[in-house]
């Protein structure tokens, strides 16, 4: 049997719920942006690489609030709601993935994702 390192556990643990805290948006209002920031900046110190997770989850949330204003104001030409649909499509996959991706130790930078911060 394998020795578990908690510390590494602890730290996946976090990243995956960093990722996945995304969702809480579908509970209350504006939490999806809200819990994710303040778990980021809460426990970035402390934890090794929830810096770099941190930063993607928020350029996902960043990109993903342009791309909404964009496919919305493009509804008037039809292509803005295949947009949306494929926007709304990648905001439940890509956090998941992520999530999967980080409760194994992997950073996944979204596609799609600008990079604000870096």
């Amino acid at each position: 049997m394998k020795p578990v390192n908690t510390d590494t556990n602890l730290a996946n643990n976090w990243a995956m719920a960093l990722h996945l805290s995304v969702f809480a948006a579908y509970l209350v209002p504006l939490a999806g942006i809200i819990a994710p920031i303040l778990s980021w900046q809460m426990k970035k110190d402390e934890i090794p690489n929830l810096d770099a997770h941190g930063k993607v989850v928020i350029n996902w949330i960043l990109s993903a609030i342009i791309y909404t204003v964009i496919s919305g104001l493009l509804i008037s030409v039809f292509i803005g709601i295949p947009m949306l649909a494929v926007l709304a499509i990648a905001g439940i996959v890509f956090p998941i993935i992520g999530g999967i991706k980080a409760g194994d130790g992997e950073l996944w930078p979204y596609p799609m994702s600008i990079r604000f911060l870096k």
